[in-house]
Formats: C-alpha cells, sequence, structure tokens
C-alpha cells in the first residue's frame, strides 16, 4: 500500500455510529477522510468533531448520481496518488416475518446492504488501484448466524461475505487487501432505529399477522433493550478497521464482541436444531 504522504480513505454512511467511529479515528491518526453522509447537517455535525483534513462528501449508495459526483470529487483530490482505503459501512436493518414482509422492503434491504456497496467500490476502484489501496466492508456475525425476524438483514450481510470472498481473491494478484469487518451488538444509534421499526411494524402488520406473531413480536422488542445495553462502543470497532487499513498483513475477517465469538463458535460447532433452540431461549421466543 502506498506509504508517503497523506494517505486518503472514503468511508461511507459517516453520519453516525460505527462509520462516524471510523471517520474520526482515521482523522485522528492524520489521514485525510471523505466522510459518505447524506445530509449537510449530518456533514457539518461530523466536520464540527474533526480536523480540516476531514471532508464530507454527499454520497447515497442507493443513488448512482452522488457516487459518481463523490467519485469525482475525490479523483480531483488525490489525483496520481490515488486512494488508500475504502470502508463500505454504508447500510439499513430491516426486520419482520418473512411470511409477510413487504417485497419492496426486501429489495431495500438488498439495494442498500449489497447492491449499493458494489456499486460504490466500482466507482472507486481506478483511484484504489492506483496507490494499491485496501477494502474494507462492514458485514456482521449475522452474515454467519441468521436469526428470525431478521431474515432479509441477514441475508443481505450473508451477501457480503460472499463478495467480499469473491472481491478479495480477484484483487489479490495486484495486492490489494480486501477484508470483512463481523461485529456483534454496538452501542449505536440502530437500536433506536430498530425499536421504531418494530413500533412501524405492529401498526402495519396485518391483523393475520399480528394473531400469528404478536406474541415474538413482543419478545423482540425486549430482546432489543437487553442487546442494547450490552453493546460495546462504535470505537472498539473502529479500531479493527484501522488495523484492516495499516497493518502489513490485513486479517480477512475481523470478529467483533464477545457475542459475536459465541455465535461464530456456535456456527460452527451446533447443529442446526441445537442452536435454533439456543436462539428461541434467547430472545425468549414462544414456540413447541
Amino acid at each position: 500500500m502506498a506509504s508517503e504522504g497523506t494517505r486518503t480513505v472514503v468511508i461511507t454512511g459517516a453520519s453516525t455510529g460505527i462509520g462516524e467511529a471510523c471517520a474520526l479515528r482515521m482523522d485522528r491518526l492524520g489521514w485525510r477522510v471523505f466522510a459518505g453522509v447524506r445530509k449537510e447537517a449530518d456533514g457539518a455535525a461530523l466536520k464540527a468533531q474533526a480536523s480540516d483534513k476531514l471532508t464530507p462528501i454527499i454520497l447515497d449508495v442507493t443513488e448512482q448520481p452522488t457516487i459518481d459526483a463523490s467519485a469525482e470529487t475525490v479523483t480531483a483530490a488525490v489525483g496520481e496518488s490515488g486512494l488508500a482505503g475504502l470502508v463500505n459501512n454504508a447500510g439499513v436493518g430491516v426486520g419482520g416475518p418473512l411470511e409477510f414482509i413487504s417485497v419492496d422492503e426486501l429489495r431495500r434491504q438488498l439495494e442498500v446492504n449489497v447492491i449499493g456497496q458494489i456499486a460504490v467500490t466500482q466507482a472507486f476502484m481506478p483511484m484504489i488501484r492506483k496507490a494499491t489501496g485496501r477494502i474494507v466492508n462492514m458485514g456482521s456475525i449475522g452474515g454467519r448466524m441468521a436469526t428470525p425476524f431478521l431474515g432479509p438483514y441477514n441475508a443481505s450481510k450473508f451477501a457480503m461475505e460472499a463478495l467480499t470472498d469473491s472481491l478479495r481473491q480477484e484483487l489479490q494478484p495486484w495486492g490489494i487487501h480486501v477484508s470483512i469487518i463481523e461485529p456483534g451488538s454496538i452501542a449505536t444509534p440502530i437500536w433506536d432505529k430498530s425499536k421504531a421499526a418494530v413500533d412501524e411494524l405492529k401498526e402495519t402488520l396485518p391483523e393475520e399477522a399480528m394473531m400469528l406473531y404478536g406474541e415474538t413480536v413482543e419478545a423482540v422488542e425486549k430482546a432489543l433493550i437487553k442487546f442494547e445495553a450490552a453493546g460495546i462502543p462504535p470505537d472498539d470497532v473502529a479500531k479493527f478497521a484501522e488495523h484492516a487499513l495499516t497493518a502489513p498483513t490485513p486479517r480477512t475477517r475481523y470478529v467483533v464482541g464477545r457475542d459475536a465469538q459465541l455465535q461464530r463458535m456456535l456456527v460452527k460447532w451446533a447443529p442446526d436444531r441445537v442452536r435454533d433452540l439456543l436462539v428461541r431461549m434467547q430472545l425468549g421466543l414462544p414456540g413447541k
């Protein structure tokens, strides 16, 4: 990876949470950070916490014009030195019983968390090649172990595992490292969004769905509160992003958090039905 002068990184989804933590951490390390946000106000709030080297850019991973405009901005800034790093962090979480989930919501989930990541990567690849830069994808331990009522989100993260593996092997001949980070529960605003999503779900699900899944939805709502309390700080994840961007030999995967480590072991050693039972017990779900 290029090591002379100021190194530049692009980080998507930098308004809050893990993306914000990554942007501020790399800024403190002296990197030039282009932080992707969807609102100017979010960019201004982030800029207020950072040095002059951090530049917010309007980047919505589902809007190709904003991706193209961001790539043009960064290209003009880095010139022939290229891009040392790209952190694909932007994402959303869609949940609900698959029997009743809106197909449009499922499409939105995959559009943001899967298609958008590849669209951004393609746009910045010419700059990454110039610097023999690195790509860091923000996955989830939910990309290794699926749980009930998070099927759309889990599907998107399983997809990112596969795409990361393919991309890593495809770019290996040029010495371009590709890593994926797999966090467990993190203390970010996503929990407030998840609780709001559960409230919306209860209002929008048809009566038949609430008759079938109402008790389960209540159990999931209680579980979210428990998981939020156990979440680790976003900067704990950003530390691993730093390692993936700076270590002489970065890991291909980073599992972050005790709960993520436990789930990794369950996937490896526990039979499916045993794992199903443990998940139901952990979430407090009804069932035979």
